[in-house]
């Protein structure tokens, strides 16, 4: 009865309170002002007063200290283990914390774990006030509760010394039971939740109830605002839950009207009779006239060299042929890519109209002004390129205006970064519906899936974008257990191949192209000339004797460093050896008197000079009529990858090959260009700098003149979307931090078309920066093999983290300098470029 007394005094005098309060306020007194950056108290109604739970009679309450109640928790968890932690901590809480009286309403009201039912929790009993069940349609349901409860936060600082802080809601047993089972990965995905803060949370288990978690993050010293963070996390999981919802009833939907046949069986009839689409194009032209039935968006993600093009031409003239367009198309291409679509429009469907939006600024604002006044009339297909389509603001305004019914996107892997204005211009254009062609969807993450998917779908991902990114970000390391790592990677993987299934169609060549010649790669490790592994050398080990430069220098410099360590590997005229200052203040002076030459300040012209490498002086100084500057033969061919072609090249010529080489740097270019006149081998050359009219020449030239050995290449402007299956000899220089452009690079031989065995040689200089580089991409490979598969597999690998282990490795850093360097990669790439 004493404690009875008390806890009705204390009610009474925290009535009085408040009435007193009130009554000051009414009275006229000044009101307590507001502290800034406090939160407003929130006045709880009364235990006792009138709400949906009066009718309920009130039992008297045990004041137990918190140790009492632990006890108590922990003796009636162990006489009944078959209950869910939270089932037994809500029924001791019903039951005034008696032991005896709590294990009856276990067995009464609640069903053991794994039996019918979320985790044994208690039967849901109907509200007083709430009749009506949720509503679900199509698979989605709502969860009023949930949205209610997700909107006020679980821990509130200022409720502290209040029941309602105690108090057990639904939000807050979701958050307690993920504090006391998350495992060490899980609970990393919580904000400001480090590995070794998971672990102290992982040693202070069990928790038997609110009260005593907060208790116990508080004796470790976290904030309550940790709750609020695991609250967040919970909340965006059930969002990303219900999307996977959506995208298993799209699936449904889907199958249906495929099993509901009607599907096309021979092509339309208005593609050219003499050519033949293959059997996997038909069913690649099936799904996308069901996802046009269904009014959906897809991405077309068949492997480089399985026809895109020709599937999305075979679309068009289907839409064509049976009436279906509501206006023109638009197709949107790389520079490289722009003659060859229209070529093969023109071969495969000369019925459809296809208008070139390309030209100089004149002829295109003669052309703006013509669609001003008619509208997109005239033609089906509007071709065009990434660069025209956003380069001024009358042709974004005009794409932005104008109706359009299908806009296709060329090599749309282009749009895997959702922050950049490229992302931003494309996603306004006013087009009924979208297509999305990319031989690889997957590039390095599994969040730039999710953009692709976000650019294909907006109206359906938009608002969710922010949860879904949160929770397809690889974690950092960790020391524990790997069975939990791989457990978290493959839910991520198994996330993403839910959300992908309704809006993807993938399929590899080793699949669908039976007859397709084998392809075989090899990785040739190389060793470096002798002269060109000591300057080697001498870089690592000047770097190796200043790592504190290293670790701590801005603008980049790890990145610097190490774009520094990859050319001296390459070739070591990419580096100045061979010019000594002396010969650069020669030339200094009689650059300041050519009259080709802009600048007269000798002084200026040297600096300029200095931070150039040996070739690119040669360049400069023949550039500007200086040509008795030159470099020895014996020095071009002196480098390791060199030598590794003289003993290679001469004997693919006499089989009868031809190779396309593939270089990422145009400098790397130069000097191979020199390199094959000095070896008097044929060839010809594409990079970005080659103007858009002359690179469908050149490839033509080099698919009917067999004179051409080689075909110099780089790889991001060569390696995108073009034919070139005369040859079956690829040569990859010098390989990527990103698989997947050697891999575009590599299918321009090895694709329909081709009539013999393909071989890729990877060139990778031996105990170089350039090793750590190709496990980088290997790393990176994983990804796409298991989201197309059925295996498990991992998340993102970061540029930034590969340059940080790759300079650890190769200049012997330690943990310390490793941290510190990362330290400063962060801070330089967080400050934005001027």
């Amino acid at each position: 009865m004493s404690d009875s007394s008390s806890t009705k005094s204390s009610l009474s005098d925290l009535r009085q309170f408040r009435i007193n309060k009130n009554s000051a306020v009414s009275a006229g007194q000044a009101k307590t002002e507001r502290v800034p950056g406090k939160k407003r108290i929130q006045v709880m109604a009364d235990s006792d007063s009138d709400g949906a739970d009066s009718q309920v009679t009130k039992k008297t309450k045990l004041e137990l200290t918190v140790k009492e109640k632990e006890e108590r928790y922990m003796a009636a968890a162990k006489i009944s283990p078959q209950y869910d932690t939270m089932a037994v901590q809500d029924s001791l809480s019903r039951s005034n914390w008696d032991v005896a009286a709590s294990i009856r309403y276990l067995r009464e009201n609640c069903k053991p774990k794994g039996q019918n039912g979320p985790l044994g929790r208690p039967k849901l009993q109907p509200s007083s006030h709430s009749s009506r069940a949720p509503t679900c349609s199509d698979g989605e349901c709502s969860d009023d509760e949930d949205v209610k409860q997700s909107k006020d936060q679980v821990y509130d600082s200022d409720d502290s010394d209040s029941e309602m802080a105690t108090k057990m809601t639904g939000q807050r047993k979701k958050v307690f039971q993920f504090m006391n089972e998350a495992t060490i990965i899980e609970l990393q995905s919580v904000k400001t939740l480090s590995e070794k803060k998971a672990n102290l949370i992982i040693e202070q288990r069990p928790f038997s109830d609110w009260a005593g978690l907060r208790k116990k993050l508080e004796s470790i010293r976290m904030s309550g605002d940790l709750l609020n963070y695991a609250q967040d996390l919970i909340n965006k999981q059930n969002t990303v839950a219900t999307i996977l919802n959506k995208c298993n009833n799209m699936v449904t939907r889907l199958e249906k009207a495929i099993s509901n046949g009607g599907g096309i069986v021979d092509q339309p009839k208005m593609l050219n009779s003499g050519m033949q689409l293959a059997d996997y194009q038909i069913i690649g032209l099936n799904w996308l006239t069901v996802m046009h039935k269904q009014e959906m968006n897809g991405i077309l993600a068949d492997e480089m060299g399985l026809g895109k093009t020709i599937q999305v031409i075979a679309f068009l003239a289907y839409l064509k042929e049976n009436g279906l367009s509501k206006a023109a198309h638009l197709i949107v291409v790389p520079s490289s890519t722009l003659d060859n679509w229209e070529a093969e429009i023109a071969r495969w469907c000369p019925s459809l109209v296809v208008e070139k939006y390309h030209g100089s600024q004149d002829e295109r604002r003669r052309m703006r002004g013509r669609y001003a006044k008619d509208g997109f009339t005239g033609f089906d297909v509007l071709l065009t390129t990434y660069h025209i389509v956003g380069s001024t603001p009358e042709e974004r305004k005009m794409f932005r205006v104008c109706k359009l019914d299908y806009v296709i996107f060329d090599e749309a892997h282009m749009l895997k970064n959702m922050t950049t204005q490229r992302y931003a211009n494309l996603i306004t254009i006013n087009a009924r519906m979208r297509i999305l062609l990319t031989g690889t969807p997957l590039q390095n993450n599994l969040l730039e899936l999710i953009s692709l998917l976000c650019f294909v779908m907006p109206k359906f991902f938009a608002k969710s974008i922010e949860d879904i990114k949160s929770l397809f970000v690889k974690k950092g390391k960790t020391d524990g257990d790997q069975d939990e790592v791989s457990q978290f990677q493959e839910t991520q993987i198994q996330r993403a191949k839910r959300i992908m299934k309704p809006f993807v169609l993938r399929r590899l060549k080793k699949d669908v192209l039976n007859n397709l010649p084998k392809k075989q790669s090899i990785v040739e490790k190389v060793p470096m000339s002798s002269q060109q592994r000591e300057y080697y050398h001498e870089l690592v080990d000047y770097y190796s004797n200043n790592k504190g430069v290293v670790c701590s220098s801005g603008d980049r410099a790890g990145v610097a460093i190490m774009m520094e360590m990859r050319r001296c590997a390459n070739h070591p005229l990419l580096m100045r050896h061979y010019f000594t200052d002396e010969d650069l203040r020669g030339f200094s002076k009689r650059l300041a008197r050519a009259t080709t030459y802009k600048k007269t300040n000798e002084q200026y012209i040297f600096e300029e000079l200095a931070i150039l490498s040996d070739f690119q002086v040669y360049q400069l100084c023949n550039k500007h009529e200086m040509n008795d500057v030159r470099i020895p033969d014996e020095l071009i061919c002196d480098s390791g990858k060199f030598e590794y072609l003289d003993s290679l090249l001469p004997k693919l010529k006499e089989e009868g090959h031809r190779v396309l080489l593939f270089s990422q740097f145009t400098m790397m270019l130069d000097v191979v260009e020199e390199y094959m006149r000095i070896r008097k081998h044929g060839f010809c050359r594409l990079d970005g700098a080659t103007a858009v009219k002359e690179r469908q020449d050149l490839i033509t030239d080099f698919n009917v003149d067999d004179n051409i050995f080689v075909f110099l290449l780089s790889t991001k402007a060569g390696g995108v979307g073009i034919n070139l299956t005369a040859a079956d000899t690829c040569i990859i220089h010098d390989i990527d931090f990103n698989p997947y452009n050697d891999k575009q690079a590599e299918d321009r031989c090895h694709r329909m078309g081709q009539q013999r065995p393909v071989t890729i040689y990877r060139l990778v200089a031996e105990s170089t920066i350039e090793e750590g580089i190709l496990l980088a991409a290997e790393e990176k490979l994983k990804l796409e093999r298991e989201i197309t598969s059925t295996e498990k597999g991992e998340g993102e690998v970061h540029e930034q983290r590969c340059v940080v282990k790759l300079l650890t490795m190769a200049l012997g850093l330690d943990k310390d300098q490793e941290e510190q360097l990362s330290n400063s990669l962060n801070n330089s790439l967080a400050t934005p470029t001027k």
